[in-house]
């Protein structure tokens, strides 16, 4: 993996910046509001925030814009702050929250009223909305657009002050009611909010609003280029206008670049909060979720994120990155990083009928192929194994080269069984597999150098580890989950199969595994320890498969 820089547009501003001599330091920041847990999206952000003030050596700021108290919570700091530590991105001391600016913010207001360029509205929001015109149509002056500096003063105080109720009046900007540009129809600076801030706690009866408090929060920390994605495009006239409008300490540049989108992903707050309130998940850390949290709960590493983000890219349009690269980089880093075990999601017993009844026999099997310096651990055979039922055929096609009837394989790191009968119930299902173990072959091969073509994984039935195993599908049936029928919304989209919840078995030396560690169950995938593991049960995430789509079409490409 790699995380050297790659040419952009966005460093090429940069370079040219810092070649004219506007800058001599760089100064980025990621600016998440404290309204939910942080999606891959942020995750992107963040890598190309951080990664550009990292790379010229500059400063990285986070800050939260915490402007909107109704829908804020500390829960969300706590989380957002934990996540972009995971995720590699350090702040330092540069900690930040708008809510410190409050103070400045309102004094800035006062400065735009007593300049004509701002006046305290009294019209209702459906006839802001109504007379703020459309894409086609210019919108209409407001009534109190021209009321008088002191009045507009008068009424801001007593909107701080509490007075009003919410929705009653607003302070907006005076800019230009015909502008083409919909951001710049005299848009919204404060509105009252009797709600108590998560920081402020009951001081302030007024919030500014985003496009007020962000650019001035920028200016405040001294941030040279403010990096955003594309759908702020159409602000960035409206965050110019207050830039050269007040009297700010610094100048930012914002800079515009195409937010990620995946397949079968939606990255909506909104969206991703409804699917943890009405019960669609268990949480915003729901393995499924494509949140930062649910990913590390699932089993994704920093580096695997990050590596994922690099590849993307940055660009100026929109596109969507194919979710299999994501996968793709996960097994590339578990690949070096994740021990070896072995274990059975869908066992069968196998009975070794000329293997001594109480005896137990261990094999060394490496904890990882590539480094021996790794270790290994011990697995332990006896007289009644598992296997997978996928690994066994009653009338297998000449290709199979796994277990069947008079077929002989390899048990991985142990012997070769050769089956001699097997048992089903009433519903044709097989319930028990008898064989036979070659004494010569142990440790996996025979002293005349005979061969088999197939080694399966197993178990010991008496000997093991049991756990619980998630296994998980797309969240959602449709690459693109707002692709509905009229009268659906995207939840009619939700994967009804996007986990399943199994009873498993692993080699003894699984339970060992602490939270968060990850393993190669060999030959089924990557998983990862849960947090619900405890005492009673181990739960085990399974991260990715072993299948590799992305990898292969690169090959073919």
């Amino acid at each position: 993996m790699t995380d050297e820089p790659t040419s952009n547009f966005i460093r090429d501003i940069i370079d040219e910046d810092l070649a004219a001599g506007t800058h001599t330091q760089i100064v980025t920041r990621f600016p998440p509001e404290p309204n939910g847990y942080l999606h891959i999206g942020h995750a992107f952000a963040i890598k190309v925030s951080h990664g550009i003030a990292r790379d010229y050596k500059g400063l990285f700021y986070l800050r939260f814009d915490d402007t909107n108290p109704a829908k804020e919570e500390d829960e969300y700091v706590q989380a957002i702050k934990a996540d972009v530590q995971w995720l590699g991105a350090d702040w330092g001391d540069n900690l930040f929250f708008t809510s410190d600016y409050f103070d400045k913010l309102y004094e800035w207001a006062i400065h735009l009223i007593n300049e004509g360029l701002a006046y305290v509205d009294d019209l209702t929001p459906e006839e802001m909305r109504t007379y703020r015109g459309t894409l086609t149509e210019p919108g209409k002056n407001s009534p109190y657009r021209d009321r008088p500096i002191k009045e507009s003063l008068d009424l801001f105080q007593r909107m701080k002050s509490g007075e009003f109720d919410e929705g009653e009046r607003v302070l907006r900007a005076k800019i230009d009611m015909a502008n083409p540009n919909l951001n710049l129809r005299d848009p919204v600076l404060y509105r009252i909010l009797h709600a108590s801030h998560h920081r402020t706690g009951d001081k302030w009866k007024i919030y500014p609003s985003y496009d007020f408090a962000h650019g001035q929060s920028d200016a405040i920390e001294g941030i040279t280029h403010s990096l955003c994605s594309l759908e702020f495009e159409f602000h960035r006239p409206l965050y110019n206008w207050f830039i050269e409008n007040l009297p700010v300490p610094s100048k930012p540049r914002q800079i515009e670049f195409a937010r990620l989108n995946i397949e079968y992903v939606i990255t909506s707050k909104r969206k991703l909060l409804q699917l943890v309130t009405e019960g669609h998940v268990r949480g915003w850390d729901d393995p499924r979720m494509p949140t930062v949290s649910g990913l590390r709960r699932r089993g994704y590493t920093p580096e695997a994120i990050n590596e994922f983000c690099h590849r993307a890219g940055v660009a100026k349009r929109e596109r969507v990155n194919e979710y299999s690269l994501l996968e793709y980089c996960l097994r590339q880093d578990l690949e070096e990083r994740a021990f070896r075990r072995m274990a059975v999601l869908d066992p069968v017993k196998v009975v070794i009928e000329n293997f001594p009844e109480d005896e137990v026999e261990y094999f060394e099997g490496p904890n990882h192929p590539a480094k021996p310096e790794l270790g290994a651990r011990k697995v332990a055979l006896t007289k009644e194994i598992y296997i997978e039922r996928s690994d066994f055929m009653e009338d297998p096609p000449k290709k199979f080269f796994r277990l069947g009837p008079g077929r002989e394989v390899r048990l991985r790191y142990a012997c070769y069984i050769t089956c001699t009968d097997f048992t089903k119930n009433e519903q044709g299902e097989i319930t028990e597999i008898r064989a036979t173990f070659d004494p010569e072959s142990r440790g996996g091969s025979t002293p005349d150098g005979r061969r088999v073509k197939g080694t399966i994984h197993w178990v010991s039935a008496t000997r093991n580890t049991p756990f619980e195993a998630r296994i998980y599908e797309q969240l959602f049936t449709k690459a693109n989950p707002e692709d509905v029928e009229e009268g659906q919304t995207f939840v009619d989209n939700l994967n009804p199969n996007s986990e399943s919840i199994i009873t498993a078995y692993g080699e003894p030396k699984l339970s060992e595994a602490k939270v968060s560690e990850r393993f190669q169950f060999e030959r089924k995938g990557y998983f990862a320890v849960d947090p619900d593991t405890n005492a009673e049960k181990f739960v085990f995430n399974q991260a990715v498969s072993l299948r590799d789509s992305w990898g292969k079409k690169q090959k073919k490409g």
